[in-house]
C-alpha cells in the first residue's frame, strides 16, 4: 500500500508547507498562509495591508476571483524524493460574519495562530472549494478527480516526519539498522552501506541501502494504514525496545 495520487495533494496543500497563489489574469506570485478545512476547501489568511487583498477584489461585477494554490513538497531529509507539487483552483471568496468565524476555527484547528483573533480588522479569510486539482512529479502532471480529491485524506505523519525520523536516527539507529537488514534480507555491511529510513507515510517507509554513489530503494508496507505518530509508536515498540518512536516509556 502507498499514498494515493489525491491523498498526496491533499498532504501538501494541507497547510504545513509554505503555498504560492496565482490569480487569473494578474501578474506576480503571493506567499500565503493557508489550511485546508475537513472537506479540502483552501482557507487563506491575508494581511488587509498586503498587494494581495486587493489583487482578491473581484472585477466587473464578478462575485470571486480565479486563483491556483500551488505547494511543493519539502523533504524532511536531505537526498530524500520529494512528493511533487500540488496545484489547486478554485474561485476565492472573502468570508465576512459567522462564515468567518466558523472558518477561523477550521484553520486554528490545523494551523493555531493568535492573528486568527483578528480576523476582520487585521486580517481576512478568503475560502475556495477546489474545482481542480493537478498533481506534478518528475515534470509529468497529473489531474486529480475533485471528488476523489474531497474525500481523501492528508497523511497524519507528515507534519511530523522530519522529527520522526531524526529521532529514529538520534536514538534508535542500531535498532533500526538491524530491523531494516532483516526485512530486506542483507547481510551485515560496512556502517556507511547500512539501510536508512528517508521517508515514511501512514502506509509504510522508504528505506535506502546500498554503498554509495549506488544506493537503492526499498519500501517496507505497514500492513494497515497508521492513525498517527503515537500509532506509529505502538507499531514500533517491539523493535525499538520500551522506548517509543516518539521517545516515551512504558508506564
Amino acid at each position: 500500500m502507498r499514498p494515493s495520487p489525491a491523498e498526496i495533494v491533499r498532504t501538501l496543500v494541507a497547510g504545513r508547507l509554505p503555498g504560492l497563489v496565482h490569480l487569473a489574469c494578474r501578474p506576480g506570485l503571493h506567499h500565503v498562509r493557508h489550511v485546508t478545512d475537513p472537506d479540502g476547501r483552501v482557507l487563506l489568511l491575508v494581511p488587509v495591508v498586503s498587494d494581495l487583498v486587493p489583487a482578491l477584489r473581484p472585477r466587473d461585477g464578478a462575485d470571486a476571483v480565479a486563483a491556483v494554490l500551488d505547494v511543493l513538497d519539502l523533504p524532511p531529509v536531505a537526498g530524500a524524493p520529494s512528493l511533487g507539487r500540488a496545484l489547486v483552483s478554485g474561485w476565492v471568496r472573502r468570508l465576512d460574519g459567522e462564515r468567518a468565524r466558523a472558518a477561523a476555527l477550521d484553520f486554528a484547528a490545523v494551523a493555531p495562530t493568535g492573528d486568527l483573533l483578528d480576523v476582520g480588522t487585521r486580517f481576512g479569510l478568503f475560502r475556495f472549494e477546489v474545482a481542480e486539482a493537478r498533481w506534478e512529479r518528475g515534470g509529468e502532471p497529473r489531474r486529480i478527480d475533485p471528488v476523489a480529491y474531497a474525500e481523501a485524506e492528508a497523511d497524519p505523519l507528515h507534519a511530523t516526519e522530519a522529527s520522526l525520523l531524526s529521532h529514529l536516527t538520534e536514538h534508535h539507529a542500531d535498532r533500526m539498522t538491524g530491523y531494516l537488514r532483516r526485512q530486506l534480507g542483507l547481510a551485515a555491511g560496512p556502517a556507511d552501506h547500512a539501510p536508512r529510513v528517508e521517508r515514511i507515510d501512514r502506509y509504510g517507509m522508504l528505506v535506502t541501502f546500498g554503498r554509495p554513489g549506488a544506493r537503492r530503494r526499498a519500501r517496507l508496507a505497514f500492513g494497515r494504514a497508521l492513525t498517527g505518530p503515537a500509532d506509529l509508536a505502538r507499531l514500533l515498540r517491539p523493535v525499538l525496545g520500551a522506548r517509543s518512536a516518539s521517545g516515551d516509556r512504558r508506564r
